[in-house]
C-alpha cells in the first residue's frame, strides 16, 4: 500500500486523525509556524519590492528534520493545517522549508472545518492545490504588523520606558478604551424623578405596579418640586382604566455562534477572558478524551465570522429537535444572517460536531470549564434550530385627573427555543392580574413612590463589549481579538478590575503619542479600510505588495517626524509610605511576571524588595489590621492579613466594614449580595445600585 504523510498544526490532533484514517496514513504535527520573520530586525527587504526576509524559527530544527525523513518515506503528502489564512500560510511555510516543490512527490492541501471521521474522509478525497490568495493575505497582515510594531515600538522605548510595543490593531484598540475613558470623564450628569404607582383592582388584592407617564405624551421629570407638584394633583384624583391593548411578541431564535459573539456570551455568563474562551475552544476542537467513545472532537473551528450551518448539520439538528422535543419546535426554514461584506464565509458558525452528545452525556468526561463552554454552544446551536418564543402581552393605561400611568405584563404562550436556551433578563410580569383588567375598571391606589435619579456615563469597556465593538467597526478579525486584549494587558496600558477595562498612566501617554503623531494608524476608519483591502488580497482581487507599498511611505514620514519632535516622558513608578529598611528610601510598586512587587528606588546600589500588600480599606476582624488582596501558588485570588502569619485571617470573598445586622459579624460580597461571613447565620441582604 502507498504511504501518506498528513500534517497537521497541533500535536492534539495527531491522534484523532490517525484513528479516522487508519494504517495507509502517517500523521505527524508542525507544531504551528515552522517559518517567520526574524526577532532581531524587520525582515523585510524595502529596497527590493519589500520582500520578506524568513527564518527557520529556534526550536523548530528537530521538527523540520523528523518531517523530512516522514516525507521522504511518502508517496503522497497532505498539508491539512487550520481551514483559515494563517492555516494556508503554515501549509505554504512546510512547502517550503521542507522543500516539497523539488522534492517530485504528489503535494495536496487539504482542510476540514471539523475534526471527524466524514469530514476528514471528505477532505481525502477532494484535495486542492494552496490557496496562494490565502497566503499572500496573510504576508500582507504579517509585513504590516511587522512595519508599525518595528518602527514605531523603538520610538516608545526610547521617549517613553522600555517594553512598550504599538501595533496596527492594538493601538486603535487602546484608543477606543481611552476614548471612553475620556467620555466617561466629560460626563455631566443630570437629575430627573420618577414616580411609581402601587394599586390593586377589584380583580385581585394583588400589589400592581405602575410607571408616571405623562399627559399626552411622555414627560420627563426634571426636578423635586416639579415632582412634588405633579403628586400633589394626584392625590385626590380617580385612578381608572383609560386603555387596555393585547398583543403578540416574538423572540427570535438566536443565531449560531461566531467567534465574537462566543467570547461575548463567554464573558457575560461563565465569566471567561477571551483568551481562556478561545484556549477552551480550541481544545474542544482538537479532541478531548470522552469515556466509551476514545478522543474526539466536540465542536467545529473556532475562528469564523459567519452563522452558516452546513446543510447535513441543520438537517440533523432538525431531526434531533423533533425528537427530543417535539415537530412543533422545529423550526421552519434555515435562519439566514443579512453578512455584510467584511465577513469571512469560508467557515460554518461554531456548533457541536455531532448534536446527539448532549452536556449531559460528556459532562463526565470533561472538566468543569470545557463542560460549561461545550454545553453553552452545544445549547446555542440546538436553540438556533427551533422556532421562535412567542409572548402574549398586555399594555394598561391608567387616568388619574389629566395624568396616566402605564402598565404591562407578558406571559409565555409558546416558549419555543427558550426550553434549551433562555436568559435571566427574561422575566414575567404580573400578566395574570393585569391580562384581566378592563377599561373602565377603578383602582385603588396604595402608595406613590418618588425617587431621584442622575443620568449615568456610557459604560466602562469589558473584554465582551470591547469585542463586540472592534467587530461592528470591522477591525481585527475573530483570530486577533483574544490576543490584542491580552497583549495590551500584558503592557500595561489598561488592568481590568471586575469585569472593566481601565486605561493607565502608561497606556494614557502611548495613546497621546500615537495620536499626535500616527493619527492613522489609530484612525478606526483606515484602519477597518486597510482589513477590507487585506480581505480583497484574500479573494485574488489585489496583488499584496500593492497595499503594503501604498502604506510603507506615509509610516516612514511619520517616524521621521515624530522622531524630530517627540519629547521624552517620564514615567515615575507609583511611590509608597513603605520605608526601605536598608537605605530609608520610599519604596516603589513595581511590575513582574508575578503582578506587583515593592522595590527600592535605589537599585542597583540597593536591591531591597518586598511583596507588595494591596489593601482594600477593610479592618481585619480578627486583629484590628488591613485586609489585603493576596493570590495562592496557583493564582487564586483571596482576601488576607498584612498581618500574616501572626494573624491567620482569610477570606476567598470580599470582606467590608460593615456588620450583620443579625449577629453582627463582618460581611462579605458576592455577587450583587452582603453575605454575612457566618454561613450559620446566613444573612443576606442586596448591594444597593448606588455602591457598586
Amino acid at each position: 500500500m502507498a504511504s501518506s504523510l498528513v500534517i497537521v498544526e497541533s500535536p492534539a490532533k495527531v491522534k484523532t486523525i490517525k484513528k479516522y484514517l487508519g494504517s495507509g496514513y502517517e500523521v505527524v504535527a508542525s507544531n504551528g509556524h515552522v517559518r517567520d520573520l526574524p526577532k532581531s530586525s524587520m525582515g523585510i527587504d524595502i529596497e527590493h519590492d519589500f520582500e520578506p526576509k524568513y527564518i527557520t524559527i529556534r526550536g523548530k530544527g528537530e521538527i523540520l528534520a523528523n518531517l523530512r525523513k516522514a516525507a521522504k518515506k511518502a508517496d503522497k503528502i497532505y498539508l491539512a493545517t487550520d481551514p483559515d489564512r494563517e492555516g494556508e500560510a503554515i501549509s505554504w511555510h512546510l512547502s517550503k522549508a521542507l522543500k516539497l516543490d523539488e522534492s517530485g512527490k504528489k503535494i495536496y492541501r487539504i482542510s476540514f472545518n471539523e475534526i471527524t471521521k466524514n469530514a476528514i474522509k471528505e477532505a481525502i478525497k477532494h484535495p486542492r492545490a494552496l490557496d496562494m490568495n490565502l497566503v499572500d493575505a496573510q504576508q500582507a497582515r504579517r509585513v504590516l504588523d511587522r512595519m508599525v510594531g518595528y518602527m514605531i515600538s523603538p520610538l516608545l522605548w526610547q521617549k517613553v520606558k522600555r517594553g512598550l510595543s504599538a501595533g496596527r490593531v492594538q493601538s486603535v484598540a487602546l484608543r477606543m478604551i481611552c476614548d471612553r475613558e475620556a467620555e466617561i470623564d466629560a460626563f455631566i450628569p443630570k437629575e430627573y424623578w420618577t414616580i411609581e404607582g402601587k394599586f390593586t383592582s377589584n380583580v385581585s388584592k394583588k400589589i400592581l405596579d405602575a410607571k408616571f407617564y405623562g399627559k399626552k405624551s411622555k414627560m420627563e421629570i426634571t426636578g423635586r418640586k416639579e415632582c412634588d407638584d405633579i403628586l400633589a394633583a394626584l392625590e385626590n384624583v380617580d385612578y381608572v382604566v383609560d386603555e387596555v391593548n393585547e398583543g403578540q411578541r416574538i423572540k427570535k431564535s438566536p443565531l449560531p455562534f461566531t467567534t465574537s459573539t462566543l467570547q461575548q456570551e463567554a464573558s457575560k455568563t461563565l465569566n471567561f477572558s477571551t483568551q481562556k474562551t478561545m484556549r477552551i475552544a480550541q481544545q474542544l476542537y482538537e479532541g478531548v478524551e470522552i469515556e466509551e467513545k476514545g478522543t474526539i472532537a466536540l465542536i467545529t473551528y473556532l475562528r469564523t465570522d459567519s452563522t452558516r450551518v452546513a446543510e447535513e448539520a441543520d438537517e440533523s439538528a432538525r431531526k434531533f429537535v423533533a425528537e427530543t422535543y417535539g415537530a412543533e419546535y422545529v423550526m421552519d426554514a434555515p435562519k439566514k444572517k443579512e453578512e455584510k461584506t467584511k465577513i469571512q464565509d469560508a467557515h460554518e458558525a461554531i456548533r457541536p460536531t455531532n448534536i446527539t452528545l448532549t452536556p449531559a452525556k460528556v459532562k463526565d468526561s470533561l472538566s468543569r470549564e470545557h463542560f460549561r463552554l461545550y454545553q453553552l454552544i452545544w445549547k446555542r446551536f440546538t436553540a438556533s434550530r427551533m422556532k421562535p418564543a412567542i409572548y402574549k402581552t398586555t399594555s394598561v393605561k391608567v387616568k388619574a385627573g389629566e395624568y396616566f400611568f402605564t402598565m404591562s405584563g407578558s406571559s409565555v404562550s409558546f416558549d419555543g427555543f427558550m426550553g434549551v436556551y433562555s436568559s435571566d433578563e427574561e422575566k414575567e410580569g404580573s400578566d395574570t392580574v393585569i391580562s384581566k383588567l378592563k377599561k373602565g375598571d377603578i383602582l385603588t391606589k396604595k402608595d406613590l413612590i418618588k425617587t431621584q435619579h442622575f443620568t449615568q456615563p456610557p459604560a466602562h469597556y469589558t473584554e465582551a463589549s470591547l469585542v463586540k465593538a472592534l467587530e461592528e467597526q470591522g477591525i481585527g478579525r475573530p483570530s486577533t481579538y483574544a490576543p490584542t486584549i491580552t497583549t495590551i494587558l500584558a503592557r500595561r496600558y489598561i488592568v481590568k478590575e471586575q469585569k472593566n477595562l481601565y486605561v493607565t498612566e502608561i497606556g494614557q501617554v502611548v495613546n497621546s503619542m500615537m495620536e499626535s503623531h500616527f493619527a492613522t494608524i489609530v484612525d478606526k476608519d483606515f484602519t477597518a479600510n486597510l482589513e477590507m483591502l487585506l480581505d480583497s488580497i484574500g479573494e485574488g482581487k489585489m496583488p499584496w505588495k500593492r497595499v503594503i507599498e501604498n502604506f510603507y511611505p506615509d509610516l516612514e514620514e511619520s517616524v521621521k517626524v515624530a522622531e524630530k519632535e517627540l519629547e521624552s516622558v517620564t514615567i515615575r513608578d507609583e511611590e509608597t509610605d513603605v520605608i526601605c529598611e536598608n537605605c530609608g528610601r520610599n519604596m516603589v510598586i513595581k511590575y513582574g511576571p508575578h503582578g506587583k512587587f515593592l522595590a527600592c528606588p535605589g537599585f542597583p546600589e540597593c536591591k531591597n524588595t518586598k511583596p507588595y500588600l494591596e489593601k482594600i480599606g477593610v479592618t481585619c476582624p480578627e486583629c484590628g489590621g488591613e485586609v489585603c488582596i493576596k493570590k495562592t501558588k496557583k493564582g487564586r485570588i483571596y482576601y488576607g492579613c498584612e498581618n500574616n502569619p501572626t494573624c491567620e485571617f482569610m477570606s476567598w470573598n470580599r470582606p467590608t466594614n460593615k456588620k450583620c445586622p443579625e449577629c453582627g459579624k463582618y460581611m462579605v460580597i458576592k455577587g450583587n449580595k452582603y453575605l454575612c461571613s457566618d454561613q450559620e447565620c446566613g444573612y443576606m441582604e442586596t448591594i444597593p445600585k448606588e455602591e457598586k
